[in-house]
Protein backbone atom coordinates (compact mmCIF):
# COMPACT_ATOMS: atom_id res chain seq x y z
CA UNK A 1 0.00 0.00 0.00
CA UNK A 2 1.32 3.47 -0.84
CA UNK A 3 1.94 6.21 1.67
CA UNK A 4 -0.95 8.21 0.23
CA UNK A 5 -3.24 5.21 0.63
CA UNK A 6 -2.12 4.79 4.22
CA UNK A 7 -2.80 8.46 4.91
CA UNK A 8 -6.26 8.19 3.35
CA UNK A 9 -7.05 5.14 5.47
CA UNK A 10 -5.85 6.93 8.58
CA UNK A 11 -8.02 9.96 7.76
CA UNK A 12 -11.06 7.78 7.15
CA UNK A 13 -10.68 5.93 10.40
CA UNK A 14 -12.66 7.72 13.17
CA UNK A 15 -10.77 9.25 16.06
CA UNK A 16 -11.63 7.29 19.25
CA UNK A 17 -11.64 10.52 21.19
CA UNK A 18 -14.47 11.90 19.05
CA UNK A 19 -16.75 8.85 19.00
CA UNK A 20 -19.86 8.98 21.13
CA UNK A 21 -19.08 5.87 23.18
CA UNK A 22 -21.39 4.12 25.63
CA UNK A 23 -18.56 2.98 27.91
CA UNK A 24 -14.82 3.39 28.45
CA UNK A 25 -12.45 6.33 28.17
CA UNK A 26 -13.87 9.41 26.45
CA UNK A 27 -11.13 12.08 26.24
CA UNK A 28 -13.23 14.68 24.42
CA UNK A 29 -16.81 14.60 25.68
CA UNK A 30 -17.99 17.74 23.90
CA UNK A 31 -16.24 16.76 20.68
CA UNK A 32 -17.99 13.41 20.71
CA UNK A 33 -21.29 15.26 21.08
CA UNK A 34 -20.66 17.31 17.94
CA UNK A 35 -18.76 20.37 19.20
CA UNK A 36 -15.43 20.37 17.28
CA UNK A 37 -14.19 23.69 18.73
CA UNK A 38 -15.54 23.38 22.25
CA UNK A 39 -14.17 25.16 25.33
CA UNK A 40 -12.55 23.12 28.13
CA UNK A 41 -14.87 20.73 29.93
CA UNK A 42 -16.22 22.45 33.04
CA UNK A 43 -17.30 20.86 36.29
CA UNK A 44 -17.49 20.86 40.08
CA UNK A 45 -15.03 19.71 42.73
CA UNK A 46 -16.78 19.51 46.10
CA UNK A 47 -14.37 19.40 49.04
CA UNK A 48 -16.58 18.06 51.83
CA UNK A 49 -13.87 18.66 54.46
CA UNK A 50 -14.65 22.39 54.45
CA UNK A 51 -18.44 22.19 54.02
CA UNK A 52 -20.17 23.85 57.00
CA UNK A 53 -23.72 22.79 56.13
CA UNK A 54 -24.98 26.35 55.68
CA UNK A 55 -27.15 25.34 52.68
CA UNK A 56 -26.28 28.55 50.83
CA UNK A 57 -25.82 26.37 47.73
CA UNK A 58 -29.34 24.95 48.06
CA UNK A 59 -30.87 28.41 48.40
CA UNK A 60 -28.82 29.93 45.56
CA UNK A 61 -29.74 27.03 43.26
CA UNK A 62 -33.44 27.38 44.00
CA UNK A 63 -33.45 31.14 43.61
CA UNK A 64 -31.52 31.29 40.35
CA UNK A 65 -33.30 28.36 38.69
CA UNK A 66 -36.75 29.03 40.19
CA UNK A 67 -36.84 25.53 41.70
CA UNK A 68 -40.00 25.03 43.82
CA UNK A 69 -39.91 24.64 47.60
CA UNK A 70 -39.76 20.95 48.52
CA UNK A 71 -40.38 20.70 52.24
CA UNK A 72 -39.48 22.71 55.31
CA UNK A 73 -39.91 20.04 57.97
CA UNK A 74 -36.93 18.23 59.48
CA UNK A 75 -36.60 14.56 58.56
CA UNK A 76 -34.92 13.28 61.71
CA UNK A 77 -31.63 12.93 59.82
CA UNK A 78 -29.75 15.66 61.68
CA UNK A 79 -30.48 19.01 60.00
CA UNK A 80 -31.41 17.44 56.67
CA UNK A 81 -34.83 18.56 55.42
CA UNK A 82 -34.67 17.26 51.84
CA UNK A 83 -33.13 13.74 52.21
CA UNK A 84 -31.83 13.52 48.65
CA UNK A 85 -31.68 14.91 45.14
CA UNK A 86 -34.87 15.13 43.10
CA UNK A 87 -36.86 17.18 40.63
CA UNK A 88 -37.24 19.98 43.21
CA UNK A 89 -33.87 19.49 44.93
CA UNK A 90 -30.95 20.07 42.57
CA UNK A 91 -28.49 20.60 45.42
CA UNK A 92 -28.74 18.53 48.60
CA UNK A 93 -26.65 19.05 51.73
CA UNK A 94 -26.26 15.81 53.68
CA UNK A 95 -25.51 15.77 57.42
CA UNK A 96 -23.85 12.61 58.78
CA UNK A 97 -23.24 12.38 62.51
CA UNK A 98 -20.60 9.87 63.63
CA UNK A 99 -19.20 9.16 67.08
CA UNK A 100 -15.53 9.28 66.21
CA UNK A 101 -12.79 11.93 65.97
CA UNK A 102 -11.77 13.58 62.73
CA UNK A 103 -8.19 12.35 62.54
CA UNK A 104 -8.75 8.71 63.57
CA UNK A 105 -11.46 7.41 61.27
CA UNK A 106 -13.31 4.14 61.08
CA UNK A 107 -15.03 3.89 57.66
CA UNK A 108 -18.57 2.64 57.63
CA UNK A 109 -19.40 3.03 61.32
CA UNK A 110 -23.17 3.11 61.85
CA UNK A 111 -25.01 4.63 64.81
CA UNK A 112 -28.55 3.58 64.04
CA UNK A 113 -28.88 2.08 67.53
CA UNK A 114 -28.10 5.35 69.33
CA UNK A 115 -31.02 7.00 71.14
CA UNK A 116 -30.31 10.70 70.63
CA UNK A 117 -33.09 11.78 73.01
CA UNK A 118 -31.67 9.67 75.83
CA UNK A 119 -28.23 11.08 75.11
CA UNK A 120 -29.64 14.62 75.25
CA UNK A 121 -31.15 13.98 78.69
CA UNK A 122 -27.70 13.06 80.05
CA UNK A 123 -25.98 16.27 78.95
CA UNK A 124 -23.94 17.65 81.80
CA UNK A 125 -24.26 14.49 83.88
CA UNK A 126 -20.87 12.98 83.01
CA UNK A 127 -17.50 13.91 81.52
CA UNK A 128 -18.52 12.07 78.34
CA UNK A 129 -21.49 14.45 77.98
CA UNK A 130 -20.16 17.70 79.37
CA UNK A 131 -23.12 19.88 78.46
CA UNK A 132 -23.24 23.67 78.02
CA UNK A 133 -20.19 25.57 79.16
CA UNK A 134 -17.97 22.53 79.43
CA UNK A 135 -15.74 23.73 76.62
CA UNK A 136 -14.45 26.40 78.98
CA UNK A 137 -13.93 24.39 82.22
CA UNK A 138 -13.15 25.76 85.62
CA UNK A 139 -9.62 25.55 86.94
CA UNK A 140 -10.24 22.51 89.16
CA UNK A 141 -12.11 20.53 86.47
CA UNK A 142 -10.10 21.16 83.32
CA UNK A 143 -8.79 17.96 81.70
CA UNK A 144 -5.11 17.57 80.96
CA UNK A 145 -3.99 19.89 78.21
CA UNK A 146 -6.95 22.26 78.63
CA UNK A 147 -6.01 25.33 80.71
CA UNK A 148 -8.81 26.84 82.78
CA UNK A 149 -11.05 29.22 80.87
CA UNK A 150 -9.78 28.09 77.47
CA UNK A 151 -11.27 25.87 74.80
CA UNK A 152 -10.76 22.15 75.42
CA UNK A 153 -8.54 20.23 73.01
CA UNK A 154 -10.05 18.15 70.22
CA UNK A 155 -9.88 14.89 72.18
CA UNK A 156 -9.55 15.55 75.94
CA UNK A 157 -9.44 12.52 78.20
CA UNK A 158 -12.81 11.12 79.15
CA UNK A 159 -14.81 12.60 76.31
CA UNK A 160 -16.55 10.84 73.43
CA UNK A 161 -16.11 12.84 70.25
CA UNK A 162 -18.75 13.46 67.61
CA UNK A 163 -17.71 13.91 64.00
CA UNK A 164 -20.15 15.77 61.79
CA UNK A 165 -19.69 15.16 58.08
CA UNK A 166 -21.43 17.51 55.67
CA UNK A 167 -21.53 17.27 51.90
CA UNK A 168 -23.36 19.09 49.13
CA UNK A 169 -24.51 16.56 46.53
CA UNK A 170 -25.44 17.39 42.94
CA UNK A 171 -25.92 15.80 39.50
CA UNK A 172 -22.62 14.22 38.43
CA UNK A 173 -22.82 15.23 34.73
CA UNK A 174 -21.34 11.84 33.83
CA UNK A 175 -18.98 11.32 30.93
CA UNK A 176 -21.25 8.45 29.88
CA UNK A 177 -24.70 9.71 30.79
CA UNK A 178 -27.23 6.90 30.61
CA UNK A 179 -30.09 9.38 31.03
CA UNK A 180 -29.03 11.06 27.81
CA UNK A 181 -28.59 7.74 25.99
CA UNK A 182 -32.13 6.53 26.67
CA UNK A 183 -34.00 9.81 26.09
CA UNK A 184 -36.30 9.28 23.06
CA UNK A 185 -37.07 12.96 22.37
CA UNK A 186 -33.66 14.60 22.65
CA UNK A 187 -34.81 16.53 25.70
CA UNK A 188 -31.53 15.62 27.39
CA UNK A 189 -28.48 16.88 25.52
CA UNK A 190 -24.76 17.42 26.00
CA UNK A 191 -23.59 21.03 26.01
CA UNK A 192 -20.35 22.44 24.62
CA UNK A 193 -19.06 22.54 28.23
CA UNK A 194 -19.48 18.76 28.59
CA UNK A 195 -22.47 19.07 30.92
CA UNK A 196 -25.84 17.34 30.59
CA UNK A 197 -28.95 19.53 30.46
CA UNK A 198 -32.70 18.84 30.32
CA UNK A 199 -34.87 20.82 27.90
CA UNK A 200 -38.09 20.62 29.85
CA UNK A 201 -40.14 22.10 27.02
CA UNK A 202 -39.67 18.98 24.86
CA UNK A 203 -39.64 16.40 27.65
CA UNK A 204 -42.61 14.04 27.16
CA UNK A 205 -42.52 12.63 30.69
CA UNK A 206 -41.74 9.06 29.60
CA UNK A 207 -39.47 8.62 32.63
CA UNK A 208 -36.95 6.34 30.89
CA UNK A 209 -34.08 8.44 32.23
CA UNK A 210 -35.09 8.05 35.88
CA UNK A 211 -34.11 4.37 36.31
CA UNK A 212 -31.22 4.81 33.86
CA UNK A 213 -29.28 7.14 36.19
CA UNK A 214 -26.84 5.10 38.32
CA UNK A 215 -26.89 7.82 41.01
CA UNK A 216 -30.66 8.26 41.30
CA UNK A 217 -30.35 11.98 40.53
CA UNK A 218 -32.90 12.76 37.85
CA UNK A 219 -36.56 12.69 38.85
CA UNK A 220 -40.05 13.65 37.66
CA UNK A 221 -42.24 16.34 39.14
CA UNK A 222 -45.52 14.94 40.34
CA UNK A 223 -47.61 17.83 39.00
CA UNK A 224 -46.53 17.54 35.35
CA UNK A 225 -44.47 14.35 34.97
CA UNK A 226 -41.49 16.03 33.33
CA UNK A 227 -37.94 15.47 34.59
CA UNK A 228 -35.71 18.10 36.14
CA UNK A 229 -32.14 18.21 37.44
CA UNK A 230 -29.07 20.39 37.81
CA UNK A 231 -28.02 22.14 34.59
CA UNK A 232 -24.73 23.37 36.06
CA UNK A 233 -26.31 26.77 35.41
CA UNK A 234 -25.90 26.47 31.64
CA UNK A 235 -27.36 29.94 31.17
CA UNK A 236 -24.69 31.43 33.44
CA UNK A 237 -21.83 29.53 31.79
CA UNK A 238 -22.77 31.01 28.42
CA UNK A 239 -22.06 34.49 29.76
CA UNK A 240 -18.85 33.62 31.59
CA UNK A 241 -20.40 33.36 35.06
CA UNK A 242 -19.88 30.53 37.52
CA UNK A 243 -22.86 28.45 38.72
CA UNK A 244 -24.97 29.99 41.46
CA UNK A 245 -24.15 27.33 44.07
CA UNK A 246 -20.39 27.76 43.67
CA UNK A 247 -20.76 31.53 43.73
CA UNK A 248 -22.69 31.39 47.01
CA UNK A 249 -20.47 28.87 48.82
CA UNK A 250 -18.72 30.80 51.63
CA UNK A 251 -15.93 28.26 52.24
CA UNK A 252 -15.14 27.27 48.63
CA UNK A 253 -16.29 23.75 49.39
CA UNK A 254 -17.89 23.87 45.93
CA UNK A 255 -15.22 24.74 43.39
CA UNK A 256 -15.98 25.35 39.72
CA UNK A 257 -13.62 25.38 36.78
CA UNK A 258 -12.01 23.35 33.99
CA UNK A 259 -12.28 19.71 34.97
CA UNK A 260 -8.62 18.86 34.38
CA UNK A 261 -7.52 21.69 36.66
CA UNK A 262 -10.00 20.63 39.34
CA UNK A 263 -8.71 17.05 39.28
CA UNK A 264 -5.14 18.25 39.72
CA UNK A 265 -6.17 20.55 42.57
CA UNK A 266 -8.13 17.77 44.26
CA UNK A 267 -5.20 15.35 44.12
CA UNK A 268 -3.04 17.92 45.88
CA UNK A 269 -5.69 18.46 48.54
CA UNK A 270 -5.90 14.74 49.27
CA UNK A 271 -2.10 14.54 49.57
CA UNK A 272 -2.10 17.39 52.10
CA UNK A 273 -4.84 15.74 54.15
CA UNK A 274 -2.95 12.45 54.23
CA UNK A 275 0.16 14.30 55.39
CA UNK A 276 -1.92 16.00 58.10
CA UNK A 277 -3.05 12.64 59.53
CA UNK A 278 -6.36 12.08 57.74
CA UNK A 279 -5.61 8.82 55.89
CA UNK A 280 -9.21 8.09 54.88
CA UNK A 281 -9.56 11.18 52.68
CA UNK A 282 -10.31 9.99 49.17
CA UNK A 283 -11.68 11.25 45.86
CA UNK A 284 -14.95 9.99 44.43
CA UNK A 285 -15.94 10.26 40.77
CA UNK A 286 -12.73 11.80 39.46
CA UNK A 287 -11.35 8.69 37.70
CA UNK A 288 -11.93 8.64 33.90
CA UNK A 289 -11.51 4.87 34.05
CA UNK A 290 -14.45 4.19 36.35
CA UNK A 291 -17.85 2.77 35.41
CA UNK A 292 -19.22 6.08 34.12
CA UNK A 293 -16.05 7.39 32.50
CA UNK A 294 -15.49 9.88 35.30
CA UNK A 295 -17.90 12.48 36.65
CA UNK A 296 -18.12 16.12 35.74
CA UNK A 297 -18.90 16.76 39.42
CA UNK A 298 -16.68 14.83 41.81
CA UNK A 299 -16.06 14.87 45.56
CA UNK A 300 -13.46 14.62 48.29
CA UNK A 301 -14.89 12.35 51.00
CA UNK A 302 -13.78 11.43 54.52
CA UNK A 303 -15.52 8.07 54.62
CA UNK A 304 -16.91 5.36 52.36
CA UNK A 305 -19.25 6.60 49.59
CA UNK A 306 -22.16 4.64 51.09
CA UNK A 307 -21.99 6.80 54.22
CA UNK A 308 -22.83 9.82 52.06
CA UNK A 309 -25.58 7.97 50.19
CA UNK A 310 -23.43 7.47 47.08
CA UNK A 311 -23.06 4.16 45.19
CA UNK A 312 -19.63 2.58 45.79
CA UNK A 313 -19.04 1.51 42.18
CA UNK A 314 -21.45 3.21 39.76
CA UNK A 315 -21.67 1.82 36.23
CA UNK A 316 -23.48 3.44 33.31
CA UNK A 317 -26.64 1.42 32.85
CA UNK A 318 -26.41 1.53 29.04
CA UNK A 319 -22.96 -0.08 28.99
CA UNK A 320 -24.27 -3.43 27.73
CA UNK A 321 -26.77 -2.06 25.18
CA UNK A 322 -24.72 -3.15 22.12
CA UNK A 323 -24.39 -6.68 23.47
CA UNK A 324 -28.07 -6.75 24.36
CA UNK A 325 -29.08 -5.71 20.84
CA UNK A 326 -26.61 -8.19 19.38
CA UNK A 327 -28.06 -11.03 21.42
CA UNK A 328 -31.61 -9.94 20.57
CA UNK A 329 -30.75 -9.90 16.86
CA UNK A 330 -29.17 -13.34 17.13
CA UNK A 331 -32.24 -14.67 18.90
CA UNK A 332 -34.54 -13.14 16.26
CA UNK A 333 -32.44 -14.62 13.46
CA UNK A 334 -32.53 -18.03 15.16
CA UNK A 335 -36.32 -17.87 15.48
CA UNK A 336 -36.68 -16.79 11.85
CA UNK A 337 -34.44 -19.65 10.71
CA UNK A 338 -36.44 -22.10 12.82
CA UNK A 339 -39.70 -20.83 11.32
CA UNK A 340 -38.38 -21.11 7.75
CA UNK A 341 -37.09 -24.62 8.43
CA UNK A 342 -40.46 -25.64 9.87
CA UNK A 343 -42.39 -24.35 6.83
CA UNK A 344 -39.97 -25.97 4.40
CA UNK A 345 -40.19 -29.28 6.25
CA UNK A 346 -44.00 -29.17 6.33
CA UNK A 347 -44.12 -28.46 2.58
CA UNK A 348 -41.91 -31.44 1.78
CA UNK A 349 -44.05 -33.77 3.89
CA UNK A 350 -47.19 -32.72 1.96
CA UNK A 351 -45.57 -33.65 -1.32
Amino acid sequence: MTDSGTDATRRARPDPGHQNLLYGLQPDVAGAAGYPDSPPRMGFFTDTTVCIGCKACEVACKEWNAVPEDGLELTGMSYDNTQGLGADTWRHVAFIEQRKPLGVQEPGVSHEDVDVFAAARTLGASPASPGPGATAPAADTAPAGAPAGEISPVRPDGRTELRWLMASDVCKHCTHAACLDVCPTGSLFRTEFGTVVVQEDICNGCGYCVPACPYGVIDQRKDDGRVWKCTLCYDRLGTGMEPACAKACPTDSIQFGPLDELRERAAGRVARLHAAGVPDARLYGEDPGDGVGGDGAFFLLLDEPEVYGLPPDPVVTTRDLPDMWRHAALAAASLAALAVTSFVGAGRRRR
